[in-house]
């Protein structure tokens, strides 16, 4: 029995713990957010919008590549598909927000010859 009661007395002659400032705590949160909007969300935002933009400049005769990595050629746009050629009269339709990125023209027929 001696044995905690001397614990408990050893705990109690302890110095108190010294008391962190709340301001240091809220600027370190601050700081947190701020690194993560500049570094995450900031890029991922610019990366939609330029994706948007793509997606919104589709036309008839661009040459793109799709997600999946297919290159075909359009043919017709909807306002949320596209079909595209692939091949000799092949003709897949896709969703607008599979394209991936639309190639200069010529490129299909410079992969084909090669």
């Amino acid at each position: 029995m001696s044995f905690f009661i001397a614990s408990a007395m050893a705990q109690a002659q302890t110095a108190p713990a010294p008391q962190s400032n709340p301001m240091i705590t809220l600027l370190m949160f601050g700081g947190m957010f701020l690194f993560m909007y500049l570094l995450i969300i900031r890029p991922q935002r610019k990366r939609q919008k330029e994706h948007q933009n793509l997606v919104a400049a589709l036309s008839k005769g661009d040459e793109v590549i799709m997600t999946s990595g297919m290159l075909g050629k359009i043919l017709k746009v909807d306002d949320n598909y596209v079909v595209i050629e692939t091949g000799n009269n092949i003709e897949l339709k896709f969703q607008k927000v599979a394209v991936h990125a639309v190639l200069p023209k010529g490129t299909i027929k410079s992969i084909d010859a090669a």
